[in-house]
C-alpha cells in the first residue's frame, strides 16, 4: 500500500490543489508570486512552485510562498519529476547565450528539454512562455500584430523563435499553449530596469533621423499579463505585451533625462554611432517596430496599471 494512500489523481477534482510551475523565477516570477498572495500559501487554492539550479535563491523563493524544486534545464536528466507535476507552468527561464553550441547557436535546448520533460506522464493543461518582440526583427517602424511573419536577425532573437516552434510543439497535444511575445521590460525595483545608469555614462545615441520606435512595459503589468493569459489565453496563440508608448529611443531617453535631472544623451549618425557602442548596444537600434496590441486588451482583458513609460517612470 502507498504511503500516501490519496494520490493527486485519486481525490475528487474539488478537493485538489491546482498548481502552477514557474520555471525561470527571477523578478517577474517573483512578481506573479506576490500577484497571487493567499491564493499560494497554505490552505490557498494554488500550489505554487518554481524550478530552480542554485541553492542561493532557496530562501528567497520560500520567502515569496513559493516552494522550490531543484532542477536544472542545462541538465535534462535533473527535470524528470517535471511531468505531471503541475496543471499550469509558466516559462520565463531565457535560452542559453551560446544557444546549442558553436554549431546549433540559433538554438534554445533549454526549452527542448523542458518540452521533453512536461510531455511525461500527464503534461500540464496550459503553458505560458514570455518570449521577445524580437523575433519580428525590423520592421522599419510599421504597426505589427502577431500574424506577421517571424524574422529575426539577431542571435539571441532567432533562439527565442527556437524556443516558440519547441512550445508550439508541446501545443500540438493536449496542452493550451501561449506566447508572449515582450519588449523592454521596466520598473523601478528591477536590477537594470530604468535608463538612469546609461544616461550617467553618457552614452551617445541615434539622431533624428536615424531613429527607433521603441516599446516597453512595466514589470508589474508583464506580471498580470502572465497570469492572465494562463487562465485565459487562447491555444497556440501569440500575444504582443506592451504599453502605448509609442516613442522613438530619443524622445524616451530625453525624457528620462529630464526626469533624473541629467544631461541629455548626445545624438549621432548612425555610421558614427558604431564607432561608439558595442554590437550588442547597436543591435537594440537596428529595429524599428510599433505593437498592435488588441489580442492583449481584448482576449486577456488586461488593463495597464501604467498606461504609458512616462507615467511608469514618473510614479517610480
Amino acid at each position: 500500500m502507498p504511503s500516501n494512500p490519496y494520490p493527486l489523481g485519486a481525490l475528487p477534482a474539488r478537493f485538489r490543489r491546482q498548481r502552477l510551475l514557474i520555471v525561470g523565477c527571477g523578478d517577474i516570477g517573483l512578481r506573479v508570486a506576490r500577484l497571487l498572495g493567499g491564493a499560494s500559501r497554505a490552505g490557498g487554492r494554488l500550489r505554487l512552485l518554481a524550478l530552480t539550479s542554485s541553492g542561493e535563491r532557496v530562501p528567497v523563493l520560500r520567502a515569496a510562498g513559493v516552494l522550490p524544486l531543484r532542477g536544472d534545464l542545462d541538465e535534462p536528466a535533473s527535470l524528470a519529476r517535471l511531468g505531471g507535476l503541475a496543471q499550469r507552468v509558466l516559462h520565463l527561464a531565457p535560452p542559453p547565450a551560446e544557444g546549442a553550441g558553436p554549431a546549433a547557436w540559433w538554438l534554445d535546448p533549454r526549452s527542448t528539454a523542458l518540452a521533453r520533460a512536461l510531455r511525461r506522464r500527464s503534461p500540464p493543461a496550459a503553458l505560458v512562455y514570455a518570449s521577445t518582440t524580437g523575433v519580428y526583427g525590423d520592421c522599419q517602424g510599421a504597426w505589427v500584430t502577431e500574424t506577421r511573419p517571424l524574422r529575426p536577425v539577431t542571435a539571441r532573437a532567432q533562439r527565442r523563435a527556437n524556443a516558440e516552434r519547441a512550445m508550439r510543439h508541446l501545443g500540438r497535444g493536449a496542452v493550451r499553449v501561449s506566447i508572449l511575445r515582450v519588449p523592454g521590460i521596466y520598473a523601478g525595483d528591477r536590477p537594470g530596469g530604468t535608463p538612469r545608469a546609461r544616461l550617467a555614462q553618457g552614452l551617445p545615441t541615434l539622431r533624428a533621423e536615424d531613429d527607433v520606435f521603441t516599446n516597453h512595459i512595466h514589470a508589474d503589468d508583464l506580471a498580470r499579463a502572465c497570469l492572465l493569459a494562463l487562465w485565459r489565453g487562447r491555444a497556440q496563440r501569440a500575444y504582443n505585451i506592451a504599453d502605448a508608448s509609442a516613442m522613438k529611443l530619443g524622445e524616451y531617453l530625453d525624457f528620462a533625462a529630464d526626469l533624473y535631472g541629467l544631461p541629455r544623451p548626445p545624438r549621432m549618425a548612425r555610421a558614427r554611432l558604431q564607432e561608439r557602442l558595442t554590437p550588442a548596444r547597436m543591435g537594440f537600434l537596428g529595429e524599428s517596430r510599433r505593437l498592435v496590441t488588441r489580442r492583449m486588451e481584448q482576449e486577456l482583458r488586461l488593463r495597464l496599471r501604467w498606461p504609458t513609460v512616462r507615467e511608469g517612470l514618473q510614479r517610480g
